[in-house]
């Protein structure tokens, strides 16, 4: 058994599967997104993986306990939740990550042996399936499958890089909470010969640069820090709310679905801007610096970022975005929670710590300009941005005028 398996087994085997621990959607989403690691997808494959995971989780769940208002048939007799969560994840995982089928039916079996074989666990297996075919039927003609023409800019006969962008398709998306892609397009970046754009230019290339001789140890750690872009990363920061003892399941189902679901916009709405205008990275802008028209900013051709550059164009900046995303929608149901945590697979052994979530979304940006990959127009830009996305998710789903309706337990 592997240990993630092992780590799943003894946390499950610790409840009492008739009553519903809030955190055992917590212990299914951090195993779904050690699968989708495992899996080695790109990160905006695993955005829209685990949107899809939580947000069938949710439905399985709500179904059964009708918390909160919902266009799904009411659940008209008593079933496992336990047995619901696992087999949602079950099937979303198997089907969109085939890679991973032996680890996900390991973990499914690990789970389900901790519940009784009777009607309830049935039941709640029944509604899990149920819930994730449905929605994967809803999901499967969202355009993340579709194959677009992207074309490289270049001259006849002239080489350019081989290696394509990634997800050049993601604009045309079908997105959660967005009418659609383009509802939240930002206005053109800075001009080649605005003051805005030297301001930009002139302080990544001392800040951003790979030997910086301005940077500091600290900035460079949080640079290192954030340099990872998987969910994974902003997770830590929404179980520091899911974990409080207060919690309960339904509510945490429907908080990872309300975050997930407002993360995969957000990355629909920056790629659909960064393919728009195409803007340079700063790789490319100062190693061609003599090419801009701009008297205020001077070519340096060997010019390295401290980390390596992604895979696809600048602006706005997709890190940013998401982080202001997950802060504004985790701001709805962040009362009592003093500190807000998180640890990175690109810093091993380092855990960061905010008392606010706005600190924790300025730090973001301020690394992705540390890290040589992202001017702080970008960066600011995409803040305003996933501001705006977050606020989406919370009218959708988070607003109080569901609260009020809620069934008290």
């Amino acid at each position: 058994m592997s240990n993630v398996a092992a780590f799943f087994s003894i946390m499950l085997a610790l409840s009492f599967w008739e009553e519903a621990r809030a955190d055992v959607v917590t212990d299914w989403n951090r195993a779904a997104m050690k699968v989708v690691v495992e899996a080695k997808v790109n990160t905006p494959t695993a955005n829209r993986t685990m949107a899809i995971v939580q947000t069938s989780v949710y439905e399985a769940v709500n179904q059964i306990t009708q918390r909160y208002p919902s266009n799904s048939p009411a659940n008209a007799e008593p079933a496992s939740i336990e047995a619901a969560i696992a087999a949602a994840n079950r099937v979303v995982l198997g089907e969109l990550l085939p890679s991973q089928s032996s680890h996900i039916e390991r973990l499914y079996q690990v789970s389900i042996s901790t519940l009784p074989d009777d009607a309830l666990t049935r039941r709640g297996i029944a509604i899990g399936e149920l819930s994730a075919r449905k929605l994967l039927r809803e999901r499967a003609g969202d355009g993340a499958n579709t194959v677009a023409a992207y074309r490289p800019v270049t001259q006849p006969g002239t080489y350019v890089a081989t290696t394509l962008p990634i997800v050049p398709q993601w604009p045309q998306r079908k997105p959660w909470l967005m009418s659609d892609a383009t509802q939240f397009r930002p206005a053109p970046p800075p001009s080649l010969d605005s003051a805005a754009w030297a301001q930009d230019f002139n302080e990544i290339k001392e800040l951003g640069a790979r030997e910086s001789l301005v940077r500091t140890p600290a900035q460079t750690e949080l640079g290192r820090f954030w340099e990872t872009t998987l969910p994974v990363i902003f997770y830590g920061i929404v179980y520091s709310i899911t974990d409080q003892p207060s919690r309960e399941v339904t509510q945490n189902a429907r908080l990872l679905m309300a975050v997930n679901q407002a993360m995969d916009d957000a990355i629909i709405a920056v790629f659909d801007a960064k393919y728009h205008y195409g803007f340079w990275r700063p790789i490319t802008a100062i190693r061609n610096g003599d090419l801009d028209g701009s008297e205020a900013t001077e070519r340096d051709g060997t010019w390295l970022p401290l980390i390596d550059t992604p895979m696809h164009p600048e602006y706005p900046c997709a890190h940013c975005i998401v982080a202001s995303t997950v802060g504004t929608v985790l701001g709805a149901e962040s009362d009592g929670v003093r500190v807000f945590s998180t640890t990175s697979d690109t810093a091993p052994g380092v855990k960061r710590s905010w008392n606010r979530l706005e600190d924790f979304v300025a730090e973001v940006s301020e690394a992705r300009i540390y890290d040589g990959v992202h001017f702080r127009t970008s960066t600011q830009v995409a803040k305003e941005m996933g501001e705006k996305i977050g606020r989406l998710a919370i009218d959708r789903h988070l607003r109080e005028e569901s609260d009020a309706k809620a069934i008290e337990r």
